[in-house]
């Protein structure tokens, strides 16, 4: 069966335009000047907008913790 009312290649094209993949932009941050993702939280100092937010330190710790408890168990 053909289409009645088929659309150009062009048409598709120009429709398709806005589906091509776009780079991230990555930013230095404030604190520690490594590179990370706008908006974000920085992973390896814990800063966002001058504050700090996550405690890194102590998740470092935690999930030391949690590996010697589960070879302790094994």
């Amino acid at each position: 069966m053909v289409v009645r009312m088929r659309h150009t290649k062009s048409h598709t094209a120009n429709r398709r335009s806005h589906h091509a993949l776009k780079s991230t932009n990555f930013a230095k941050c404030e604190n520690c000047k490594e590179l990370k993702k706008g908006h974000t939280v920085c992973k390896s100092c814990g800063f966002y907008r001058g504050m700090k937010v996550l405690d890194l330190v102590k998740k470092i710790e935690k999930k030391q913790k949690k590996e010697k408890a589960k070879k302790a168990q094994s």
